[in-house]
């Protein structure tokens, strides 16, 4: 147990820690832990401090009330509403709108000033293009979607403009760090009317910037030539997530309870790209962070072992700096690898190689590193001659569950095969996806805190008790919130955790490798480590602002005859049905709907958000079935974090097809039924109202599941 062998806090809540890895081999057996203590402010220090600045400002408002809105973007290959074909032609396989272009992470991304004078009684909105880096050449800007044209579909726009700089002859060049006004362009009515109408708080003008970069010399490798987000700005309001209305999928901005991450959610997308819907930015991205984000985006998909890029590897550059980083163990040379399209890992399979997934260990009192494996089992080696550590499933255990009204589920549970010595504690976790991290982070300790029942003081069944983890770097104790038992106290620690796991990297975090085997003072090496601080923190920057799809309850208005992209082919009424039996059967006491950020969150992007997590951040205890046998900080083995339910329904494109979506912490779980019936301890009443549900009720929770 990492947490106890660097932890600093109070005497209680250590004894507690210890009495939990003592007891931990009990399968499970809720009733042999101890109940924890309250988790009182002197117990934790917050993650972020009332006075802790932002990195940028995405939004403030003039004394003389004019909004200055400050919008993030990158490049993009092709439109929003563009699929790989014709809307009226067969299906021809994706759009482009989504994809990462060669070099998207240096001299690309940008972003727009947007002074909005309508709120201070002026007839004006002016826009300023602000570079981030190099040097743009002949950028074009379009806005207001030309609705009155009924023949628009894939894109059309009724004001093109450009940003022409008086400083270089009218030219549109513009550079980074010049002043604002250098390139500039202003309108002054709504063009979506014919004729054009003054403007007024509410008008939608969509934004669609198209990025050119000067083509002599050419700035290094890759293209000059792209399109970018196209974005709907909605007067004296600012930017908005949206979805197509009829007739031609119109922009509109989504109502608030469709956005599961606030306004930091991604809006829905018709370049029908769901499988590329995790690794979006923020909708609300400043304009430096989206630089932040891209850099940190390479190194998640940089490999460690030869410093290519997982896409476009023959054009992208070799990240020279991290060849030959990858530990003399590790599971996946790239982060990118054991999180599918920024999702899950690959599905269990008899007899496959499980290296996307960890292996945890512990030695056979739970209080210290397993001798052999240290705290996770590292499946390859760079030495063909070290010991073969292969984690494979070896069968299955099948039960058939019959429910009250005949329908039989087949429930299954691996049966791990180690070709090293079997280690005497151990637990099976598949990646989860890391969208909505930063959200999270940003929750007050006292949001998540105020849920806590430790004592089931209300008399529900339920408790929910947070954890307490030990920062290996600072010594602090914050509120657990990632991993499936919460055992991460920040994106930081989760990311650095992960690469030297995983990955066998060092960081600023666990500078030496004898910290993944439980090494003394390991925490106190100095010499240079794989991955920088600044390297570091552009990685948790990445993880922190990365949008969270809108809840796909509403009906698009695809114009007629078009056909609908299966991602939006939804039941409003059937999405609106289960929302309501997940609230009745009181899964909701658990899975929490809805909280609120807080405002002190170091990104503006993620502050005072109202978000759906369907989420806790809890730890409950989920019975014998679901147990393992290891504790981690306060998280004895049957005891794991409610798992945020947001981006569930997005798995089965994310993933690749239903077929490959795995649920639970090991991947057991091959539906949302399957799952549910997993559910034991604390959600038993929860479980068994579920499956006294008629089948089409059941289908309904589903819908509404998938949905998210």
């Amino acid at each position: 147990m990492k947490q106890v062998a660097h932890y600093r806090g109070p005497a209680l809540l250590l004894a507690a820690v210890l009495a939990v890895a003592a007891c931990g081999g009990g399968g499970g057996d809720s009733a042999s832990a101890p109940p924890p203590p309250t988790v009182t402010p002197s117990l934790y220090e917050p993650l972020y401090g009332a006075d802790t600045p932002v990195m940028e400002q995405i939004q403030y408002r003039e004394a003389d009330g004019t909004l200055v809105t400050l919008m993030g973007s990158r490049p993009t290959e092709r439109h929003a509403r563009e699929r790989g074909e014709a809307w009226d032609a067969p299906d021809a396989g994706p759009g482009r709108y989504l994809t990462f272009p060669t070099f998207y992470f240096q001299n690309r991304t940008f972003g727009l000033e947007i002074r909005d004078h309508v709120p201070a009684g002026k007839q004006l909105i002016e826009v300023y293009l602000r570079v981030n880096q190099g040097i743009f050449d002949g950028t074009t800007f379009s806005l207001f979607r030309n609705v009155l044209d009924p023949t628009v579909r894939d894109y059309g726009w009724s004001l093109n403009y450009g940003f022409n700089n008086p400083k270089e002859g009218g030219l549109p060049i513009c550079r980074e760090n010049q002043p604002r006004e250098d390139c500039m362009m202003t309108f002054d009515s709504n063009w979506r009317t014919d004729p054009h109408s003054p403007l007024k708080i509410g008008d939608k003008v969509e934004l669609a910037p198209a990025p050119r970069l000067k083509r002599d010399p050419v700035v290094d490798g890759g293209g000059s030539r792209y399109y970018s987000f196209e974005q709907l700005y909605v007067v004296g309001v600012g930017m908005r997530p949206w979805y197509g209305i009829a007739p031609n999928l119109d922009s509109e901005p989504l109502p608030d309870d469709a956005l599961l991450g606030g306004q930091a959610s991604l809006s829905y997308n018709y370049s029908e790209e769901p499988m590329r819907v995790f690794q979006q930015m923020a909708n609300n991205i400043g304009i430096a962070n989206t630089q932040r984000f891209v850099e940190g985006r390479r190194l998640f998909h940089t490999s460690f072992a030869d410093g290519t890029h997982s896409e476009h590897d023959r054009d992208n550059p070799v990240f020279t700096a991290h060849i030959g980083q990858l530990g003399a163990r590790y599971n996946q040379p790239r982060c990118i690898e054991c999180h599918t399209n920024n999702g899950r890992s690959k599905p269990l399979a008899l007899g496959a190689k499980l290296d996307t997934m960890s292996f945890l260990t512990a030695n056979a009192d739970g209080t210290g590193a397993d001798p052999t494996y240290g705290h996770n089992i590292q499946q390859h080696a760079q030495d063909a001659k070290a010991p073969a550590f292969d984690v494979s499933v070896a069968s299955f255990d099948t039960t058939v569950r019959t429910l009250p009204d005949g329908e039989k589920v087949e429930l299954v549970k691996p049966v791990f095969a180690f070709k090293g010595p079997a280690p005497a504690r151990y637990s099976a976790r598949q990646a989860a996806q890391v969208i909505g991290m930063g959200l999270l982070e940003a929750v007050p300790e006292t949001t998540i805190l105020a849920q806590a029942d430790p004592n089931d003081a209300n008399g529900d069944g339920i408790k929910g008790v947070a954890n307490l983890v030990v920062d290996p770097q600072t010594g602090k104790t914050h509120v657990g919130r990632f991993g499936w038992k919460a055992s991460k106290g920040s994106i930081r620690q989760q990311v650095a955790d992960a690469l030297i796991k995983d990955l066998g990297v060092t960081s600023p975090m666990f500078p030496d490798a004898g910290c993944q085997r439980g090494a003394a003072n390991c925490h106190s090496v100095t010499t240079p480590t794989s991955v920088s601080e600044f390297e570091l923190e552009r990685m948790t920057h990445y993880l922190s602002l990365i949008a969270v799809p809108a809840q796909r309850k509403l009906r698009s208005g695809f114009p007629d005859g078009v056909r609908v992209s299966p991602e939006h082919d939804v039941n409003p009424a059937q999405i609106a049905r289960g929302s309501d039996l997940f609230a009745q059967v009181r899964c909701v006491a658990c899975h929490t709907p809805t909280m609120k950020t807080g405002n002190t969150h170091p990104f503006a992007e993620l502050r005072e958000q109202t978000i759906h997590p369907y989420s806790d951040l809890l730890l409950h205890d989920m019975g014998p079935g679901l147990a393992d046998t290891l504790a981690e900080g306060r998280a004895y083995p049957s005891q794991w974090r409610t798992a945020p339910l947001w981006g569930l329904g997005s798995l089965r494109f994310v993933q690749g097809a239903d077929a490959n979506v795995r649920l639970l912490h090991d991947g057991r779980a091959r539906t949302i039924t399957e799952a549910v019936l997993w559910h034991g301890g604390e959600a038993t009443d929860s479980r068994t109202r579920y499956e006294a549900l008629p089948k089409a009720d059941r289908d309904a929770i589903s819908a509404f599941l998938q949905s998210l």
